[in-house]
């Protein structure tokens, strides 16, 4: 297993963690973890490289070692965070972006609001969210609403053994060493002498700003760099697209990017990079 080290930044007047793998003079590749999971989920990924590189993966806000808000959480502030991010490890030379879900989405969008900053993104299942329209809006305000009443669900573990075989439960795919792995760096000593998921419950808050997905494919057809784009067969965000009408959103997506590779993981869910970090590991290594 490839060795890591950390580092503290300040992002936006948050102190921010960064994982690090490999040396100071190997090209670099920026790793963008997804919702409810930590930049040490890329470590089989990492561990499949075959090449030198120097990875640098953050901790998003409110994730994993990096200070939580604890308030309401807004997508906007991923982006501003990974702009600052760029800007202390590569201020002048553009970057390779590789974002897997909620960290692929930030990725394209940022390769479309800065295209100058993106040399190449590779986005992993992060292909946008459902459209929504006005109508939803109330019902989603009023969900909100009772939620700042009640307050997320906090899910408790007796310990890092229980949360990885929850894992497990969740992802059938994963063995048990490697359940063990994430549960260490997914799992926190929490209040009451259990365990809790390092990420902020808040994250957990339903929002009230309903998705807009022609906002993302406007970011999207100004993406200049070349982007490799990559689904799992048997992913949860793939049944989505299965209907003749969800095809055809897919493609529309698709098309938005005018340099783009498609591929398609076969015998793997929606963490990709747990499931078969070989195959994927020999995709990213290709295209960057």
């Amino acid at each position: 297993m490839k060795q890591s080290t950390s580092e503290f930044i300040q992002l936006n007047g948050l102190r921010a963690h960064v994982r690090i793998w490999g040396p100071r003079d190997a090209p670099t590749l920026f790793m963008l973890h997804g919702w409810m999971d930590v930049s040490a989920s890329f470590q089989f990924l990492v561990d499949a490289l075959t090449r030198e590189w120097r990875v640098l993966a953050l901790d998003w806000r409110g994730f994993g070692l990096s200070q939580w808000t604890h308030q309401s959480y807004w997508f906007p502030n991923y982006i501003a965070d990974l702009d600052a991010l760029l800007r202390h490890y590569s201020p002048d030379a553009p970057v390779c972006l590789i974002g897997h879900s909620l960290g692929g989405n930030a990725a394209c969008l940022y390769a479309g609001i800065r295209p100058e900053r993106v040399s190449r993104v590779a986005t992993l299942e992060g292909f946008g969210l459902l459209a929504t329209h006005a109508d939803e809006a109330p019902g989603r305000y009023a969900k909100w609403l009772d939620q700042q009443c009640s307050g997320p669900v906090v899910n408790r573990y007796a310990n890092r053994a229980e949360l990885a075989a929850r894992l497990q439960r969740g992802n059938v795919r994963l063995s048990s060493d490697q359940a063990a792995f994430l549960a260490g760096y997914l799992g926190q000593e929490g209040d009451e002498k259990n365990v809790v998921v390092a990420a902020d419950p808040l994250h957990k808050l339903t929002s009230p700003i309903l998705y807009r997905l022609e906002d993302a494919m406007a970011c999207w057809r100004r993406v200049t760099a070349p982007v490799l784009w990559v689904a799992a067969r048997d992913s949860v965000i793939m049944k989505d697209f299965v209907s003749e009408a969800g095809a055809a959103d897919y493609r529309e997506r698709i098309a938005c990017f005018r340099d783009i590779r498609v591929e398609m993981l076969e015998d793997a869910g929606h963490n990709m990079h747990h499931d078969q970090p070989q195959r994927l590991a020999q995709l990213i290594e290709e295209f960057f």
